[in-house]
């Protein structure tokens, strides 16, 4: 019996110091320049400009404004694709759990026992007596002997893909902290131009009650006052259309939350935000490799390493191990005078034919493994390339919004000049309303450029790879 355990625990050793036909992994070469684009469309970057790296700060610290963490912190704890993601993610541990069991043999057991009458005329005895007879089986079913990897290539793939899940988790909750700032400054900035558009129409009814007045006395012209029932007009369809878009904003919100955002965190206006956390890109696009769908990338990439580990394996016969062991067996007559106990050891080994089928897989494995390369350097292409956009959005949208300003004072002030030129006759009424629609224009595009930029601070965030 002893020499046959050790001859078992021999192969268990073989086992565990097996070999493994996976080909080793080394990280392709970025597909993308060392360095972010220079040019008049981005700010220089350098490292004395002392901001912290998006991979340093939490999210926390880059959102400031404590309303925006109470909402992150409601749709991080309610967010149903988020909870999808993270169950995922608890599949896929389970999923790993189950092909690293491969490795271990299965152990059954199983017992037996039976209860007989014997009569005085068939005893050996001459006296009736009572035999008992019972069984215990232990036994190992068909536990294959990973020789050359092939389960443990499968159970290396299960787990990378648990960590592309993980990433992916991860990449979901940035996707969801970025979507979630992006709407609240949305409903801000329609807020803000809902309050636009209602201080716009009570301007412009002001105005078309004065020059009804003058019309009623002959100072004014019957096309001035149909001149400016049409602001009143445009005015009112303005106020109605931020009505309907704040409503659907605050939608959005709820939708992306889990539940119902109270109003006591809603913003009045963009002004009413605090400004976001400056963070720095880095001076190289290696950074771009701590993004969640790139660092997720990868990890199938190996994957693909691993499988094709297990595609070479499957050339090779599988050899199986079919045994029972530790068989007890007792008879037993009367009041257990009489009792034996025998074991035995009965080893099998099955080696399967040879499948030519996994040649064809060995190819597959071989072709999928080019496929998520490429995909791999798509990704990392794809990153480069959101990343620059922002940059170069980051670059001159100070000097658009500076621009945008200086046009509204101006706008303004022509407005102010229009109307007293009208009062006193010299020019027609038309004159004030061009100013009119120039100034409320200018004044929304002032709000979506203010918009664009605290977005693009929240993109950078995201597409940086979002933080600790």
């Amino acid at each position: 019996m002893n020499r046959y355990m050790f001859l078992l625990f021999g192969v268990m050793l073989v086992f565990l110091g097996g070999c493994t036909l996976a080909p080793s992994y080394t990280r392709p070469a970025s597909p993308v320049p060392d360095a972010w684009p220079i040019g008049a469309a981005y700010d220089e970057i350098t490292a004395a400009d002392k901001l912290p790296a998006a991979q340093e700060v939490a999210w926390q610290e880059v959102f400031t404004d404590e309303r925006l963490q109470k909402v992150i912190e409601i749709a991080v704890t309610n967010n149903r694709d988020l909870r999808l993601a993270a169950l995922n993610v608890e599949k896929a541990r389970a999923l790993y759990g189950i092909q690293r069991a491969e490795l271990f043999p299965v152990v059954n057991a199983a017992g037996s026992g039976s209860k007989e009458r014997v009569p005085a005329d068939l005893s050996s005895t001459g006296k009736p007596m009572t035999k008992e007879q019972y069984s215990v089986n232990l036994g190992v079913t068909s536990w294959e002997i990973d020789f050359f990897g092939r389960i443990r290539s499968l159970k290396d793939q299960a787990l990378q893909e648990y960590l592309a899940t993980e990433q992916g988790r991860r990449g979901a909750q940035i996707s969801l902290i970025s979507s979630v700032a992006e709407a609240y400054l949305t409903f801000a900035a329609d807020r803000g131009n809902l309050k636009l558009a209602q201080s716009t129409l009570e301007t412009q009814q002001s105005a078309y009650g004065l020059i009804k007045r003058r019309c009623e006395v002959g100072l004014a012209t019957e096309l001035d006052l149909r001149r400016a029932q049409t602001q009143v007009d445009a005015a009112r369809a303005d106020v109605a259309r931020f009505i309907q878009l704040t409503a659907q904003d605050h939608n959005a919100l709820n939708l992306l939350a889990g539940t119902p955002v109270p109003d006591d965190l809603l913003p009045e206006n963009l002004a009413d935000v605090a400004p976001l956390k400056e963070i720095f890109p880095g001076l190289s696009s290696e950074v771009l490799l701590n993004r969640p769908d790139i660092m997720a990338a990868e990890h199938r990439l190996k994957g693909a390493y691993a499988f094709i580990g297990a595609a070479r394996a499957a050339l090779f016969p599988r050899i199986a191990l079919t045994t029972s062991f530790g068989t007890a067996s007792a008879e037993l007559s009367g009041l257990f005078e009489d009792g034996s106990a025998t074991w035995s050891f009965a080893p099998r080994i099955s080696m399967p034919i040879f499948d030519a089928r996994a040649w064809a897989a060995l190819r597959v494995s071989k072709a999928q493994q080019k496929i998520i390369l490429t995909s791999y350097e798509r990704v990392i292409q794809g990153a480069f390339r959101e990343v620059a956009d922002i940059l170069a959005l980051r670059g001159t949208v100070d000097q658009r919004v500076s621009a945008q300003q200086s046009l509204v004072d101006a706008v303004a002030e022509t407005l102010r000049l229009s109307n007293a030129r009208y009062m006193k006759g010299i020019d027609s009424y038309l004159s004030v309303l061009d100013a009119q629609r120039s100034l409320y224009s200018s004044q929304q595009g002032l709000i979506a450029l203010r918009l664009e930029k605290f977005v693009s601070q929240v993109r950078l965030y995201a597409v940086l790879g979002g933080g600790a």
